[in-house]
């Protein structure tokens, strides 16, 4: 499942560097998790590193974009042959 920033992001900067795929930018308000690039770091580290760097622990799993690790798996696959 790809993850999400919730409106109590802070835009304190630490999530965006910390993500492999680069599935984090800036949005207009908050940082966004574009979800056709996030595989919670399934195949580069054991856990999400944005959730790990977050100060105000403000993400969490996407409910719309229900994802297996077999699946995380197959996008990162397709991101790193791009």
């Amino acid at each position: 499942m790809s993850l999400k920033i919730l409106e109590t992001c802070i835009n304190c900067d630490v999530c965006e560097p910390a993500c492999p795929n680069k599935a984090i930018t800036q949005g207009e308000e908050i940082y966004i998790i574009h979800p056709d690039l996030c595989t919670e770091c399934v195949g580069h580290f054991d856990e999400p590193q944005c959730v790990v760097v977050c100060p105000v622990e403000c993400i969490e799993p996407d409910p719309d974009h229900v994802e297996t690790e077999t699946m995380l798996l197959a996008k990162l696959a397709v991101i790193q042959e791009k």
